[in-house]
């Protein structure tokens, strides 16, 4: 009876409504967030640098918490907390503690995130079937990078960084409200939760999703800088990029629960790397934009490939520790290959660093094939019955 509750209907959407404003509200602090610190606060470039970072390794940490907590308490609960966090940040933001209150906003922003994202990825899946895993995660996807692009826009609009943490928690709460009308049917089993969590298969897959988004520090730190040299057209090939992501995902999200899933991450992988290539040769504006949207079409399927593919192959209420295990490797590639990319721009320039990603896209798909064997696999229909009698 399950079953027939599950697909794309009001719960669902609903769900992927709340994560759009939950992201919407974190990305409305960010363009205002280094001027406050660095003029109203007189802090310097390099303390911009650890506020900015604080998020990050508060949010790589903060993944062990939230993956057993949704498979412990709930993929709800988990959200929920997430949105409370976020909620407090910007409350943290707002109270005169001078710099310890942006520290403090930022951490517990972190943490909201974490949990915000495990939560609402974990539950959409179950919503929809797990047979639908993918397309599930290209609505989260599109939910989480159509709020985190709108924002900084909002928040520019805003014009001032208390306003843009005033909205946060505005947004956070409207977001917390829709989230406790959803229903949820996930029943925590009294099991260890998690224990299966460093099987090696996890690993593997973990190693993938982490090289695929080297190229993203790359994208973000120096595309605008390296394109400037050819013809300035950072911000619309930028544009492009993230623009293309958010379409694909959404319209195109389903096609790793139709095809192979080795298929879509490969190819995906072909498609990020002619991008890569096209960008590291220094192109002119029409090729710059058009070889970003060749990236962003090829980014848009390896992590679901992944994620669907690993989702299927274990127990139901290790799914949110699962979820929260992949997403740390995003954080720690994200966080390690930012430095890395920033000591081969200063040495050999920025047509270095792309090429660098390119070459990460080879260590991807070498574990991706890893990934993709038949060993420990499991009958999509065997995964969807095990959800039901756990559900239920």
């Amino acid at each position: 009876m399950e079953s027939s509750q599950q697909g794309f209907g009001s719960r669902f959407w609903s769900l992927i409504g709340a994560t759009f404003l939950g992201f919407l509200g974190m990305g409305t602090v960010l363009p205002a967030l280094a001027p406050y610190v660095r003029h109203d606060l007189a802090g310097s470039d390099r303390t911009v640098g650890f506020v900015i970072g604080t998020f990050s390794f508060i949010a790589l940490g903060s993944r062990f918490i939230s993956g057993p907590l949704a498979d412990r308490r709930g993929r709800k609960i988990t959200m929920q907390t997430g949105l409370l966090s976020c909620a407090f940040a910007g409350i943290a933001y707002l109270v005169p503690l001078h710099l310890a209150g942006v520290y403090l906003g930022r951490a517990l922003q972190g943490f909201g995130e974490a949990c915000l994202y495990t939560g609402a990825a974990t539950w959409a899946v179950e919503l929809a079937g797990v047979e639908r895993s993918s397309q599930a995660l290209g609505y989260v996807s599109s939910a989480i990078w159509g709020g985190v692009s709108a924002g900084p826009a909002v928040g520019h609009w805003l014009g001032s960084f208390g306003r843009a943490a005033t909205l946060q928690i505005i947004a956070a709460l409207i977001s917390l409200l829709l989230a406790s009308f959803v229903g949820e049917t996930f029943r925590p089993s009294r099991g260890g939760s998690g224990r299966k969590l460093f099987r090696p298969s996890l690993l593997k897959a973990g190693i993938a999703v982490g090289f695929v988004n080297v190229h993203y520090p790359v994208i973000t730190g120096f595309l605008i800088l390296h394109l400037a040299q050819h013809g300035n057209s950072g911000p619309a090939a930028f544009t492009t990029y993230a623009l293309t992501i958010l379409l694909c995902r959404f319209f195109l999200g389903k096609l790793p629960d139709r095809l192979p899933a080795s298929l879509t991450f490969h190819g995906g992988l072909i498609f990020m790397a002619i991008g890569l290539g096209m960008l590291a040769a220094g192109p002119r504006p029409a090729i710059a934009i058009l070889a970003t949207g060749i990236l962003g079409f090829g980014f848009s399927f390896p992590w679901s490939s992944i994620a669907a593919t690993v989702l299927r192959r274990v127990p139901v209420n290790e799914h949110g520790s699962t979820i929260s295990f992949l997403s740390a490797f995003y954080d720690l590639f994200v966080g390690v290959s930012s430095v890395v990319a920033g000591g081969v721009a200063s040495h050999f320039g920025y047509a270095a660093a792309f090429s660098m990603a390119a070459v990460a896209l080879v260590a991807a798909a070498a574990a991706g094939k890893f990934v993709f064997t038949p060993s420990e696999s499991a009958v999509v229909s065997g995964q969807t019955k095990q959800f039901e009698t756990v559900a239920g």
